[in-house]
C-alpha cells in the first residue's frame, strides 16, 4: 500500500478510505502480503481525475460500477472532457505588474488589483509576486480602453459584476433549454450508457458555438436599438435647452451623492445619476411591453 501511495500521489489513509467505500478493488493476497497492481494505480488516477472535474465520491462510485459491469466509461469521460474543454478560442496570457500599471495610468492601484483578482480577470502566478495570468486578454483590453476613455476603475469592476450576473442567467437558461429539448434523451440513464454519452459529447461540440452566436446577434440588435434612442434623447434635450427650457432639479440624499462620488468620482455624479435613471426607465418600459404582449400557447 505504501508503494501504491508513492506512485499514485494519494495517501495511505485515502487509499484505505477508497477501499472501504468500494471505490478501489481489494489487493491480491500473496502469502502474508497484499499486492497492488497496475489496475489499482489506474483506478486511483481515474478517481483523482473525476474529483478534479467536480464529481462527488458517490457519483464516482456509480460511474466506476458501470465501468466494472461492462457498460463503459469511455463515453462518459469523453462527455466530461467536452464540457470541461475551452468554450472560446481565446488563449490566456501573462502580464507583469509593471505592464499592468502602465496600461492603467501608470499609478499602482491595490484596490483595483484586488477587485480584478476577485473577479478572475487576473490570477496570481504562484511564486511570481509581480506576475499575473490573464484568462481573457480581450476582457482586460476592454477594461483598459474604458479606463483610457475616462471611466474609473471602480466603475468598470462594478459594471463587470453586474454584467456577469446577467450573462450567468443567460447561460443558465440556455443550458436548461438545451437540456430539456436536446440532452434529456441522452442523459435519462444515470450514469448514461457509453453510446449515449458519446452522442451527447458530439452534440455539445455542435451546439457550443450557438450560445455565443445568439448572444452576439441579440446584443448587436439591442445596442443598435438603445443607442438610437439615447441619441434621440440627447439631441432632443439639447434642442429644449436651446429654446430656453431649464433642466429639472432633483434633490438626492447626501449619503446617496457620497456613495456615487466614491463609485465614479465627483465630476461624474450627474452623468451617472442620469444614466441610472434612463436605464431604470428603459427597463420598466421593456417590462411593460412584455407584460402587455399576449403569450402564445
Amino acid at each position: 500500500m505504501e508503494d501504491l501511495a508513492h506512485h499514485s500521489g494519494a495517501t495511505v489513509r485515502t487509499i484505505r478510505a477508497y477501499q472501504d467505500r468500494g471505490l478501489l478493488p481489494r489487493p491480491e493476497r500473496r502469502g502474508r502480503s497484499n499486492v497492488y497492481g497496475d489496475a489499482h494505480l489506474s483506478r486511483l488516477r481515474q478517481i483523482a481525475d473525476l474529483l478534479d472535474r467536480g464529481y462527488t465520491l458517490a457519483s464516482i462510485k456509480e460511474l466506476l460500477e458501470a465501468w466494472d459491469t461492462g457498460r463503459g466509461l469511455r463515453g462518459v469521460l469523453g462527455l466530461v472532457a467536452e464540457v470541461d474543454g475551452p468554450w472560446t478560442d481565446e488563449e490566456a496570457d501573462r502580464i507583469s505588474r509593471a505592464e499592468l500599471d502602465a496600461r492603467f495610468g501608470g499609478k499602482p492601484d491595490e484596490d483595483a488589483i484586488r477587485d480584478a483578482i476577485e473577479l478572475g480577470v487576473l490570477v496570481p502566478v504562484q511564486d511570481r509576486d509581480e506576475e499575473f495570468l490573464v484568462p481573457s486578454p480581450q476582457e482586460l483590453a476592454v477594461a483598459a480602453e474604458l479606463y483610457a476613455a475616462g471611466v474609473p476603475l471602480s466603475a468598470i469592476t462594478g459594471h463587470l459584476r453586474e454584467l456577469r450576473g446577467h450573462v450567468e442567467h443567460i447561460a443558465s437558461r440556455f443550458l436548461e433549454f438545451t437540456t430539456e429539448h436536446v440532452f434529456a434523451r441522452y442523459l435519462e440513464h444515470r450514469p448514461p450508457t457509453d453510446a449515449d454519452a458519446t452522442a451527447a459529447a458530439t452534440m455539445v461540440r455542435r451546439l457550443r458555438p450557438l450560445a455565443q452566436q445568439t448572444v452576439d446577434a441579440e446584443l448587436a440588435r439591442a445596442m443598435r436599438l438603445f443607442a438610437h434612442r439615447h441619441l434621440q434623447h440627447h439631441l432632443t434635450a439639447n434642442e429644449l435647452l436651446l429654446k430656453g427650457e431649464e433642466p429639472c432639479q432633483v434633490s438626492l440624499p447626501p449619503e446617496t451623492i457620497r456613495a456615487v462620488e466614491r463609485l465614479v468620482g465627483q465630476g461624474n455624479v450627474s452623468a451617472f445619476v442620469t444614466a441610472a435613471a434612463e436605464r431604470e426607465v428603459q427597463a420598466r418600459t421593456l417590462d411593460a411591453l412584455t407584460a402587455s404582449h399576449p403569450k402564445q400557447n
